[in-house]
């Protein structure tokens, strides 16, 4: 990955970031072979959304390691749609749980990775020109 030394954690950073969720996407792509439905009770177009990170995750790692710019634009767009489709799933009414759960903390880390990658955005950019 060649780059600028300022900017080099950033990538290795959001490169491990999608490379995780495409294992995450991975592991539940293999519970729905077991008949274990993560995604069961959720509506269709969020179901669907999920299942499309599994194509999106890897293609941002790809795109931070080849074309880093590019993909640093579309790991903040992927990152947005993932927390805010999270935060639906989430809280009510589509999870009507009182508190703190698993699900709500993994929503507030995706918020805020995809913050850190909005925040950042200017200087990844203009030290990749």
């Amino acid at each position: 990955m060649p780059t600028d030394r300022p900017i080099r954690g950033e990538l290795i950073a959001a490169t491990s970031v999608f490379a995780y969720g495409t294992v995450v996407h991975l592991v539940h792509a293999a519970q729905m072979a077991m008949g274990n439905d993560p995604y069961r009770g959720l509506p269709a177009w969020i179901t669907a959304f999920f299942w499309t990170l599994l194509a999106l995750d890897p293609a941002v790692v790809v795109l931070l390691i080849l074309r880093p710019n590019v993909g640093w634009i579309v790991g903040c767009l992927v990152l947005w749609l993932d927390a805010i489709t999270n935060a639906v799933v989430n809280y009510p009414p589509q999870d009507p749980s009182p508190g703190l759960t698993a699900g709500r903390v993994g929503q507030a880390i995706v918020t805020l990775l995809a913050v850190a990658m909005v925040i950042a955005a200017p200087r990844v950019v203009r030290a990749r020109r």
